[in-house]
This record gives structure tokens, C-alpha cells and sequence, in this order.
């Protein structure tokens, strides 16, 4: 039996230790599943009103996570986590078990006053400009392209896939993504479609496959290079038109549009001159595919107004939209709304499937990087997953059509 399933104290116990009673008092109002916690060798149990996910957490050092999240809520617990002060034997149910019980949890893992403030500032000052865009997505897609292959599968698809069956391969299930989007937007052969966001060109290599033409733009290096070889190697050059540009700097006309998880790199500010460029370079009656992660609506405004994890160490100058902002400004720039389908479960057995790879190439990401980033990089996939798998954030397919009387 692990040290985590023995026996534990259930709290509150008037024989538990001064510090297992203040760690109680500070989490003690979740509603749902149970948090069992390991300190000083012993273990102890909170449970909550109603049944829920079973979280586990092992705090090596309980004073320094709890200064961390007084002073940096859940933030500061993710930063505890990178610097090794406490440990969990599943990292994305204790996230869940988080995400599950955030709304009970929010005065305790909600940064305080001014830490609050600068956290949010420091989010803000990543703005998305032309020269923030290039150095917010260079932080982070140009990590280099040998590391993503390590976890990603060999498709280099860096986007939820589209499961038919829980037990279907990653790549195929990547493929299928791939194809509803096409299929969406009822292109024939030789029609030219824009993508806003290429990546590592796996969407545009099966476009062109199908006979259709893409211009794809990144402002990642790293993967322009990667893009352009694949589709030399697959024979594609003379379709597929590959480019380092900012989405604002495009002034030509389109048949389609597809941009996958890109729009969440756009910032807040510029989403209104995003909506814009689509209408601009879509031609009239052309359709408009776009895959976006969304977080509640009713959770929206107090996101809008915090910075997270994600923000702060993952996508610099990044933030998430609601399905009711979407629809504000779909009516704004008067797209007609085709479809929109949902399905946050599959990113969540995606994510699943990253961290089972990055697991597997521990030790080489380790020593490309550190052990920090390493934790890093596990907190990020089980936080991802773990907001999923809660349904706090969805992942939408929206599929648009420029009126045919558009100019």
C-alpha cells in the first residue's frame, strides 16, 4: 500500500497536528469528492458535502505552499508544484478535484489585492501588438521542434483530435479533425483557403491532398521551417504557400478560412481587428472554420479580470473567449453561424495522451530544459485536462458563412 492510501485522520480531529488543522482550515469549505493530504508522515482526509473526485496531494514542504497560495492563490500553488514542494500521485485529478470545487475554493485560491493587480498587469504588458504577437508565440512554438515531437504524434498536430472511439490512434483522430473541418466548408478542388495559424502544416498538407490550395501564415520560425520541408518532402510545394505574416498585414481574397486554436493567442483587445480580417479576405459566400477553446460564461468576467497559470508561464499574452462573446461578434461583422459543434471531452483524452508521451520522454526533456520546466510542462497538460474533463472550458467548432450580398 502507497504511503498516500494509508490511514488517515478524517478532520477536523482534536489530535491532528497544529499545522494539518491550519492546512484543514484553509481548504476546508470545498463541496465536492474528497482532499486527502500527506504532512510530517501522516495522513489526514477533508470530505466534502457531496461525492466528487478523491484528491491526493503530498506536501514536502506545507509552510512554503501555503505562503504561495496566501500570497498568489492558484497560481502560487502551481508555482509550489514547479519548484518541487509538493507532489501528487495524479496530478490531473487533484486538478479536478480543484476545478470541480472552484467556484467554494475561489477566496482561497484567488490571488489577493495587489498581487492580484500586478499579476494582471504583467498579463497585460504581453499585449498582443505586432512585435507582442511575434515574441508572445515565439516564447512558446519556438521551445524547438524536436521537443514537441517528443509528446505531440507524428503528425505534429498541436490541437485537440476529433475521437470517433475512445480506443482510436491519436493521429487518426487528428485526421478526423482535419477532414469535418474541411468538410464544413464545402470547398471543391482548386479552391484556396486561407489558414490563420498553419503550426507544424499538418490541416494545409491534408487540404492539399484533397486538391484544394492553402496559404498558411505563422509567426513562429521554428515551425515555418519544419511546415515548409514537410510539404516539399510530400511533393505539396506547389500548393501549399507557407508564410511568416501577421494575420493584420493580409490583403488578399480567399474562397474559405480555417484557423485552429489561434484565435486564443489573439488577445482580448484584438479580437475586434481579427473578426475584421476575416471579413476582409473572405470572398462573398466563402465560409469561415474556426476551432476555439471557450471558457464559461458566467465565468468570463472574473476571468477577463485575473491572469492564471496559463497566462502567466504557458501562452503570454493569451486569453480565452466565451460562447457569448463569440456570438457577439459573429453578429457584429454579419457572418451567418452554419454550425457550431462542441467537444471538450476529446481534448481532454488528448491532453491525456500528451502527458502520457511527455511522461515517457522525461528524462531527455529534463535534460534538454530542467527539471522545473519538466513540471512545468506535466502541470500544464493535467491543468488543461482537468478543465475539460469539469466542462469549465469547452472547445467548440464554429463554422461561419459570409453573406453572398457582403462586400
Amino acid at each position: 500500500m502507497s504511503a498516500e492510501h494509508e490511514q488517515a485522520i478524517v478532520l477536523p480531529e482534536a489530535r491532528a497536528s497544529w499545522l494539518a488543522l491550519a492546512i484543514y482550515r484553509y481548504f476546508k469549505d470545498f463541496r465536492y469528492g474528497t482532499l486527502r493530504f500527506r504532512v510530517d508522515g501522516q495522513n489526514y482526509l477533508i470530505e466534502g458535502a457531496e461525492p466528487g473526485p478523491e484528491a491526493h496531494i503530498h506536501l514536502h514542504n506545507p509552510m512554503r505552499v501555503l505562503k504561495k497560495v496566501a500570497r498568489r492563490g492558484d497560481t502560487g500553488l502551481a508555482e509550489a508544484y514547479m519548484d518541487g514542494d509538493w507532489d501528487s500521485g495524479n496530478l490531473t485529478e487533484l486538478l479536478f478535484w480543484g476545478a470541480r470545487n472552484f467556484h467554494s475554493l475561489s477566496e482561497t485560491l484567488g490571488a489577493k489585492g495587489l498581487v492580484r493587480w500586478v499579476l494582471r498587469l504583467k498579463h497585460m504588458l504581453r499585449s498582443n501588438t505586432r512585435k507582442g504577437s511575434r515574441r508572445n508565440i515565439e516564447a512558446h512554438y519556438d521551445l524547438g521542434n524536436d521537443f514537441y515531437a517528443q509528446w505531440l504524434d507524428p503528425s505534429m498536430t498541436y490541437s485537440s483530435a476529433l475521437f470517433k472511439h475512445e480506443d482510436e490512434p491519436l493521429e487518426q483522430a487528428q485526421t478526423n479533425k482535419y477532414a469535418r473541418l474541411l468538410e464544413s466548408l464545402n470547398a471543391k478542388p482548386g479552391d484556396h483557403i486561407l489558414e490563420v495559424g498553419c503550426g507544424w502544416g499538418g490541416f494545409a498538407e491534408y487540404a492539399a491532398k484533397q486538391g484544394m490550395r492553402v496559404t498558411g501564415i505563422t509567426l513562429s520560425r521554428e515551425q515555418l521551417a519544419w511546415a515548409r520541408e514537410r510539404m516539399a518532402k510530400a511533393g505539396l510545394s506547389d500548393r501549399v504557400d507557407l508564410r511568416l505574416q501577421d494575420y493584420r498585414d493580409l490583403n488578399e481574397r480567399f474562397d474559405h478560412v480555417v484557423s485552429i486554436e489561434m484565435f486564443e493567442a489573439v488577445g482580448e483587445a484584438y479580437w475586434g481587428t481579427y473578426f475584421k480580417m476575416l471579413h476582409k479576405v473572405i470572398r462573398p459566400g466563402g465560409r469561415i472554420a474556426l476551432q476555439i477553446i471557450t471558457i464559461n460564461d458566467k465565468d468570463f468576467e472574473t476571468y477577463r479580470l485575473s491572469a492564471d497559470f496559463i497566462q502567466l508561464y504557458i501562452f503570454p499574452g493569451g486569453m480565452l473567449p466565451s460562447p457569448g462573446v463569440l456570438r457577439q461578434l459573429v453578429d457584429e461583422k454579419g457572418f451567418t453561424q452554419i454550425a457550431c459543434d462542441c467537444f471538450g471531452q476529446d481534448y481532454a483524452q488528448t491532453l491525456a495522451q500528451w502527458h502520457e508521451r511527455c511522461n515517457a520522454h522525461a528524462a531527455a526533456i529534463r535534460d534538454r530544459f530542467d527539471e522545473r520546466f519538466l513540471r512545468m510542462w506535466r502541470y500544464y497538460l493535467s491543468y488543461c485536462e482537468a478543465g475539460f474533463r469539469d466542462g469549465c472550458i469547452d472547445l467548440c467548432q464554429l463554422v461561419l458563412q459570409k453573406p453572398q450580398a457582403a462586400t
